[in-house]
């Protein structure tokens, strides 16, 4: 797949960072840190999802050229060179059953944070900035949660009515189906 875009722009983790509305915030009890409530947003299709800033590398405009490589399953669309390091170029639509990502101006790649120690990247329709899951209605929906894969987490609604997702990358790296390419 060779695509057209502008040169590639890149938010890196202490850009994004300065995009926090003072995520971590303090518990009254001592003053111990407690884990963000801060997401990355982003829109694959027509699913809002939300993802830990920790497992969330860099976001990257779609490179000119996606090298496709041969005897592959359709959702590992191939291989770009992002700074000198090849990454692979996955569409989780596709890989989730739902239909190829639509290509467009606002499509953008998400490379997982290294620390996950896999150099890959996901298509994503649209970035739609921080979310605030304290902001967020919890939604219980025991069938979704039993028959969702393993690496999507909680369901929340915003004061829009927006469903969202948690999406986790490090789940998501860890699943056979992801690992296994080949056809």
């Amino acid at each position: 797949m060779t695509t057209s875009a502008g040169p590639a722009s890149v938010m890196t983790r202490p850009e994004a960072a300065r995009y926090s509305t003072g995520a971590a915030h303090r518990s009254g009890d001592g003053g111990t840190a407690s884990r963000s409530a801060a997401r990355l947003g982003l829109l694959i299709g027509n699913r809002r999802l939300l993802v830990d800033l920790a497992e969330a590398g860099e976001i990257i405009a779609l490179p000119p050229v996606i090298v496709p490589v041969p005897l592959t399953r359709d959702w590992f669309l191939g291989v770009t060179n992002l700074r000198g390091s090849l990454f692979t170029v996955v569409d989780l639509r596709r890989f989730a059953g739902e239909g190829a990502t639509e290509i467009g101006k606002e499509t953008r790649l998400l490379s997982l944070a290294p620390s996950l120690g896999f150099n890959a990247t996901l298509v994503v329709s649209k970035m739609l900035g921080l979310r605030n899951t304290a902001s967020m209605t919890a939604i219980v929906d025991n069938a979704a949660s039993s028959a969702g894969a393993n690496w999507l987490g909680n369901s929340y609604a915003d004061a829009d009515g927006h469903t969202w997702r948690e999406l986790s990358l490090s789940g998501l790296s860890a699943t056979p189906e992801f690992l296994m390419i080949g056809r």
